[in-house]
């Protein structure tokens, strides 16, 4: 019988890599847990919000802090959010959030599905806005606030997390194509 042993990858095998005054850097580590809202539940998941993460609940296009477990809770859409942390067991991502959220929310693990580049340094916006159609201006998106676009074809999620840092996730079937993208787009704006 022939013996083989299976490696974990994260969908952008650790990338890591300065353009300038540019980083651009997988994200690793993270685990991200959408959070439905059931029909009429609003109160009840804003408390279980507030014990379980110490955390309020956001607008849709806002993130909020949490403090616990580094969470951000994300305002995806009225009745979702998308909570992303760094789980004690990422491979019990789903079972963490249903333990801190209780029957308030309908949960379901979505780390395996997404690939995660943080991009930050002067020059950032430069190098995004040869690839995202948002106005990634401070008074059109400032700290605090996330959003679900398209770059270059392809579904992302941007949060913007500091004065020149953004954290992207696009879909991991395409992550190459996604960071060979923005790669690009960094490459010609510090070269």
């Amino acid at each position: 019988m022939a013996e083989f042993a299976l490696t974990a990858r994260t969908p952008l095998d650790g990338y890591d890599r300065t353009f300038g005054g540019v980083t651009l850097a997988e994200a690793a580590g993270l685990s991200l847990v959408s959070a439905a809202v059931p029909q009429g539940g609003d109160d009840a998941f804003a408390a279980a919000l507030a014990e379980g993460f110490g955390a309020s609940r956001p607008s849709t296009g806002e993130w909020v802090p949490g403090d616990r477990l580094g969470a951000r809770i994300l305002g995806m859409q009225p009745d979702q959010l998308f909570i992303l942390f760094e789980a004690p067991d990422p491979d019990r991502a789903a079972e963490a959030v249903s333990a801190a959220l209780g029957p308030a929310a309908y949960v379901t693990d979505q780390s395996d599905s997404w690939a995660m580049l943080r991009i930050a340094g002067r020059g950032v916006r430069a190098a995004l806005e040869r690839l995202c159609m948002l106005d990634l201006d401070d008074a059109a998106f400032p700290e605090g606030r996330v959003a679900r676009t398209v770059m270059e074809h392809l579904a992302v999620i941007i949060l913007r997390d500091g004065a020149d840092g953004f954290l992207l996730m696009s879909p991991r079937s395409s992550a190459r194509s996604f960071l060979h993208a923005v790669e690009q787009s960094v490459a010609t704006v510090s070269g």
